[in-house]
């Protein structure tokens, strides 16, 4: 099996792909935890002055792999429990953390995005510091079709992009956004033909800086423009546990499958 997320090192630059092409990088277990491992072993690293986030393929991810509802429901009470309860020392669940950690990495992470950028796909976007889109990118905070609301770290993401019309908006519609509307609002930094190579042009740029500058300036942003990290994740948890697996969410599920209007309770 191939690796599930690809790190390549060169100079002070992580690359980091997500390697899942043809299921458009979906996220199921194995990625889950793919993605965990590869933020957290940049933390160790001191040479990495700045991390790009990508994707192999045509797209950045379609979200959570729908293949997997089948074990989330066998396992439910196991779910919700691990929501609510984060391994010792974290803030971020385990579901949580594919997105979360990016944010809590001490350098700027660049998010090169394309094509299809959808649920849990988003958030991860969203947990980057920039992110440079190509034209043809569809983005959504799509949850909602699922009869779920996002909980892969969105509170420590959005709440310093959009207002909040515009941010439940997303949540609540699932609406698919095109590039145009993404820079519109503030959801991408910028467009370019092939954002991978404008992120690496970007990277370059910012190594013009000291490397104090750089994490001096993400944590001034992130630990002031809104409440301190991590209190937003454990209402998230809650939530989501009150959510999940119950009538509605799996009407919302079924419903979407059979492609038939929903009939909520």
């Amino acid at each position: 099996m191939a690796e599930r997320v690809i790190t390549n090192i060169k100079g002070h630059v992580a690359e980091v792909f997500l390697n899942r092409p043809e299921k458009m990088n979906a996220l199921d277990p194995l990625m889950f935890s793919a993605i965990t491992e590869a933020g957290e072993a940049l933390k160790s690293n001191p040479d990495v002055r700045v991390v790009i986030l990508s994707a192999e393929g045509d797209h950045f991810c379609a979200g959570i792999d729908t293949s997997t509802f089948g074990d989330l429901v066998a396992r439910i009470d196991q779910v919700r429990h691990d929501l609510v309860n984060p391994a010792a020392g974290e803030v971020a669940n385990s579901f949580q953390k594919p997105s979360h950690v990016w944010q809590e990495l001490d350098v700027p992470v660049i998010a090169a995005v394309k094509g299809t950028c959808f649920g849990g796909g988003a958030q991860i976007a969203l947990s980057a510091d920039f992110r440079f889109a190509a034209p043809d990118l569809r983005f959504s905070v799509m949850e909602a079709r699922w009869g779920l609301i996002p909980d892969m770290g969105i509170t420590q993401s959005l709440p310093k992009l959009l207002r909040a019309d515009q941010a439940k908006d997303l949540m609540m519609t699932a609406r698919i956004l095109d590039a145009d509307e993404a820079l519109s609002l503030g959801l991408v930094t910028r467009l370019a033909d092939d954002p991978l190579q404008a992120a690496r042009d970007y990277a370059q740029e910012l190594l013009r800086r000291s490397p104090e500058v750089l994490t001096g300036a993400k944590k001034l942003v992130d630990q002031t423009w809104t409440a301190a990290p991590g209190d937003g994740l454990k209402l998230e948890a809650e939530l989501q546990s009150r959510i999940i697996g119950f009538p509605n969410q799996v009407e919302a599920v079924m419903s979407t499958m059979q492609k038939r209007p929903p009939n909520y309770s």
